[in-house]
């Protein structure tokens, strides 16, 4: 073991004893209020350097998909920073790429609380946020600003429909997230799958889903040639549909010229934490419970696709052998949230390393 691991190794320790010590007191707390406060410190961290100095280097695994170099497969999903707020401080985190929101055109305040609950006995989450986000202007200030200090690793922007809009123009609110996001964003991810905004799922199937997937494919098109610029598309999907839609759906996304796909969004079906006082709440739920089902869809979808998309493996991940799961049944790149809250941010290290150390991708 060379010097320069071993503090590598003394540094990650230190990274997970302190997580493990005020993982009580955050839990003590409100599921959403300690988020809001981890997300507060960590962009107060991360703004002043502080993370650099005290977190080990990222794990360095380059690879190169949808032409961006991803500094290593693991990925921040999106739903834990919506607003953008301190991607500086979860780059320090060591990930190897990060997304965002999901950001809708306009702010809106989501559903009401309580809307967000841990089912700790199974590493669990159950969520009803409802898009709640500053909106598309606010977002787009604050990457403007980053521009002075850019990110190293590639940034991805979800986006998604506000609650208000009725689903005949539900297409309007992608496309102005599209114009607003495509110059400041190195992938746009489109969310058609969270089960907190009324008939979102819907526009998963059949002619809803092909009107919206050929608008953007033209958008695109004359936005490259308006920035000579080419920016990926990747479409978040659900864990509820059966095999035969999911395999149906891929297809639309490849004829429509998409770049990737994301497997999976949470899940409605509460089979798995039946016996949790929280399992009765309206939501989605994510966690390690999800990792069965999602792992099994992103399978199903590299057995099909055979390589037409880059496949993100998201759902469950809470562990280095999870992450290696992901990528043995097809994945291309992995994300975490519920882990990295259950964990803490030594996930992220522990993710990318054995991704690394595991058989070539």
């Amino acid at each position: 073991m060379t010097i320069a691991f071993a503090f590598i190794h003394f540094l990650f320790s230190i990274v997970v004893t302190v997580y493990k010590a005020i993982r009580p007191l955050l839990f003590a707390l409100n599921p959403e209020h300690s988020h809001n406060i981890t997300l507060a410190a960590t962009a107060l961290a991360g703004n002043l350097g502080v993370m650099d100095c005290v977190l080990p280097s990222r794990v360095e695994d380059t690879v190169e998909l949808m032409g961006l170099q991803f500094a290593n497969r693991v990925g921040l999903a999106a739903g834990l920073d919506k607003d953008a707020r301190c991607m500086q401080g979860m780059q320090a985190l060591g990930f190897g790429f990060l997304e965002v929101g999901t950001v809708t055109p306009l702010a809106q305040p989501g559903n009401p609380e309580p809307r967000m609950f841990r089912l700790t006995e199974q590493q669990a989450i159950i969520n009803r946020m409802g898009f709640n986000n500053d909106g598309l202007e606010s977002m787009l200030e604050r990457l403007e600003k980053l521009r002075r200090n850019p990110l190293q690793v590639p940034l991805g922007i979800n986006l998604g429909k506000n609650k208000s809009t009725p689903a005949d123009r539900a297409i309007d609110d992608y496309l102005q997230g599209l114009d607003a996001a495509f110059e400041l964003a190195d992938y746009i991810t489109i969310n058609l799958s969270s089960p907190n905004t009324p008939g979102l799922r819907d526009m998963q199937f059949g002619e809803p889903l092909d009107a919206l997937l050929l608008a953007l494919s033209e958008r695109r098109a004359r936005l490259i040639d308006q920035y000579g610029d080419y920016t990926p598309l990747l479409v978040k999907l659900a864990p509820d549909m059966s095999t035969e839609d999911l395999l149906r759906v891929s297809d639309r996304l490849v004829h429509f010229g998409m770049d990737g796909v994301i497997a999976t969004n949470t899940t409605i079906d509460r089979s798995l934490v039946s016996d949790s006082p929280h399992a009765n709440e309206a939501g989605g739920l994510s966690g390690s419970v999800l990792y069965e089902r999602s792992t099994a869809v992103v399978a199903s979808l590299a057995q099909h696709l055979k390589g037409a998309l880059v496949i993100v493996g998201v759902g469950g991940i809470s562990s280095g052998d999870d992450a290696v799961g992901k990528m043995a049944a097809g994945a291309d790149l992995v994300q975490i949230y519920s882990g990295l809250i259950y964990q803490g941010p030594g996930l992220v290290r522990e993710c990318a390393q054995a991704i690394k150390e595991g058989s070539p991708w």
